[in-house]
Order: structure tokens, then sequence, then C-alpha cells
């Protein structure tokens, strides 16, 4: 099953009270087409970078088989940089310095051979330009959406009419509260499904994922790890991991819902152990299959 992708690439410059990483690959697109490509054999991106994205940049993806003809490469231009700090508890950041360069002016044109794409992942982008992906799709089987506070703030009657045409939405707890205008987050799902998507995860970070469908709510754990140097690009890479399981499945219920949960959350946990997409580009399936069966045994109980 392909999976279309459209987001931002970029490259940050990452401290934590671990260390930092400069120049370091990331971008919404990068996290979700790299933890995706070891679901599924087909992941097209499309997205923006300038001249200083080089060979090396697109080597990466093409290693994992993702396919990159729907990036442009604005010549003589500068590719999105970001710049932040992570506190202590890595919970929160301080954004240091943003340049959108070339994604300033970033117009999303989906290649004809993207634009049958079965299964569409929208990365972290204006909502109007989320629209302006899904007006050149035929039809996809499942649509997933992601978004910000500065969306949810800047511009919430363009993100409602995306969500119009959203099947599954992921958000994190904070960004939920602030769309629903509801602090609790069983009230909040309620509002924001009536919305569109009939499918919402809450991502609680240290604290796991909540999954709400029509059949009820699924409660996943996080990963118990000892060390986490880098939470930059996790909840991308939840996502990537989350369709990328579900394009690989014969047929989409709600059990299937939630083991994409549980990959995607294995493919996060993955994520936070380097910095960038370090660890995320050097996985092996063996990994993953470890991992999500992990996941399954934090709250197994043998009766």
């Amino acid at each position: 099953m392909s999976i279309l992708i459209v987001g931002s690439l970029a490259f940050d410059d990452i401290e934590t009270p671990f260390g930092s990483s400069l120049n370091t690959l990331g971008g919404s697109s990068t996290y979700i087409a790299l933890s995706a490509s070891y679901f599924t054999e087909q992941v097209e991106m499309v997205g923006v970078v300038g001249s200083d994205f080089e060979d090396l940049h697109f080597e990466l993806l093409h290693s994992k088989n993702i396919d990159t003809r729907g990036i442009q490469k604005v010549e003589g231009g500068k590719t999105f940089r970001w710049a932040g700090r992570y506190h202590y508890d890595m919970n929160t950041r301080d954004t240091l310095d943003t340049q959108l360069n070339v994604f300033a002016d970033f117009d999303p044109d989906v290649p004809h051979q993207y634009r049958n794409a079965e299964f569409v992942c929208l990365g972290n982008i204006d909502p109007e330009l989320q629209l302006k992906v899904l007006d050149q799709i035929n039809k996809p089987k499942l649509v997933i959406c992601d978004t910000m506070n500065f969306w949810i703030e800047g511009k919430p009657a363009e993100l409602k009419k995306t969500l119009e045409r959203v099947d599954i939405f992921i958000i994190n707890d904070s960004e939920a509260r602030i769309l629903s205008g509801e602090p609790n987050l069983v009230k909040a799902a309620r509002i924001i499904r009536q919305m569109g998507p009939k499918t919402l995860i809450i991502k609680k970070g240290e604290h796991g994922a909540l999954l709400f469908t029509d059949n009820g709510i699924f409660a996943a754990p996080a990963f118990p790890l000892e060390s986490i140097y880098d939470p930059t690009g996790a909840g991308d890479t939840f996502a990537g991991g989350f369709i990328g399981h579900l394009a690989r499945c014969e047929a989409i219920d709600d059990i299937e819902m939630r083991r994409a949960v549980l990959y995607g959350s294995a493919m996060a946990s993955f994520c936070v152990e380097k910095f960038g997409t370090e660890k995320l580009a050097a996985l092996d399936l063996l990994e993953i299959e470890d991992r999500f069966q992990s996941f399954r045994e934090l709250s197994r109980i043998d009766v």
C-alpha cells in the first residue's frame, strides 16, 4: 500500500541536558517517512528543501526505498532551520531560532504518480496547505493529520475545514485542550471527533497515548527507557509507525488500530534514544518486533 507524506524537511540545532547536535536532519515528513519505511516499500514524500540539502541526505532516504521525486529543491535557497533547547525533564523546550527559508513559500504540488496514494499523512503544516494536498488526491483510503498550537490558535477555521476531511487526527494533550476548550481529555476527545475525524489519538509524552474510536478508548503506555537523549521528532515518528502498520493490514479494524498505536509508540521510543534521526535510520525489523512485544508485555495480565 502506498503512503504519501507531506510536511517539512529541516535541519535542527538541538540542545538537551545530555548533549547537543548541530545541523541535524529533521522535519516532520522526514521522521514520518523514515518510520513508515520499515512497514511498507512504497513511501512517497512531498516537500521543499534548499541547495544545502545534500546528496547524502537524499541517499539516506533512498536507502529506505523512500520516493523523493515530490521534494522540490530550490537552488540558492536554504532549507528550513530550527534550534531548540530542552529542559531537564525533556517535556518542555525553548525555541531559540526559527528560519523558514524556502519553506516560507512552500506550495505543495503533488506529482501525478502520487495522486492515487491509498494512505495520506499530513504533517504539521498550514491547514490551508493540508487542504490543498487533499484536493489533489484521488479517493485516498485513509487520511491522517497532525497539527500544532500555532495553527490551532492562528487558523482555527481553516483547521476545522481540514478536519472535516480527515479520518484520523493525532495531537498531544495540550493541543487537544486548546482545540476543544475542554480540560478533561475524554470530553475534549468527544468534541474534537465531532469536528470530523472518527479516530483521535492524543499523545501524552512520557505518559503514553490514548486512542479514541467508536468502539471505546485504548490506553497505550510509554516505554520505560533508561536513556533519553532527544525527544525531537518523536511524535512524527509515532505517526509514521502508526500509518505504516495500517498500510500493511489487509483490513483496518479496532484491533489493528490498537496494534498500530503500539507500533507507533515503539518507533517513537527508538527515536528518543539518539539525536535526530540517527537511531531511526539504523533499525532493523527484528528490533522493532521485539520492542512491539515489549510494549504488549507492559500491561499484560495472565489470568
